[in-house]
């Protein structure tokens, strides 16, 4: 079975580090990271993700916007998208899965259960 492909967009360094560390070692996929909206779109073009994890809190370009940028493109629009971030109330879940959103997880997360949570959304297995 081919490695997964993840693109964690998030403006935070620290947030990427962490993401990417624990995704490679716990599930052994492979991880992209892009520190903006803009960025993860055209990562999200180039590499053509199994899935991206998408800060909604960003400057210049938030989430929800970087996400409807990925929806109209027809090269990104099959791409499942999760949702990293500290809004995350029923009715903020509701209005994601709304939009096409796969799901969302909270900020800050259990960096060992990362990958857990990514692959139960997205209906994969953990199995390296």
């Amino acid at each position: 079975m081919a490695t997964k492909q993840i693109l964690v967009v998030d403006n935070e360094q620290y947030i990427q580090e962490v993401a990417k560390i624990c995704l490679e070692t716990v599930a052994g996929w492979k991880v992209e990271t892009a520190s903006s909206g803009e960025e993860g779109i055209m990562k999200a073009e180039t590499y053509q993700p199994d899935a991206i994890l998408l800060d909604v809190m960003m400057p210049d370009m938030d989430g929800i916007a970087t996400f409807e940028k990925l929806q109209a493109n027809p090269v990104t629009k099959k791409i499942p998208v999760i949702l990293l971030t500290a809004k995350i109330q029923a009715s903020d879940r509701r209005r994601y899965n709304q939009m096409g959103m796969i799901g969302a997880i909270a900020k800050p997360f259990n960096p060992l259960e990362l990958a857990a949570e990514v692959a139960l959304a997205l209906g994969w297995s953990l199995e390296k």
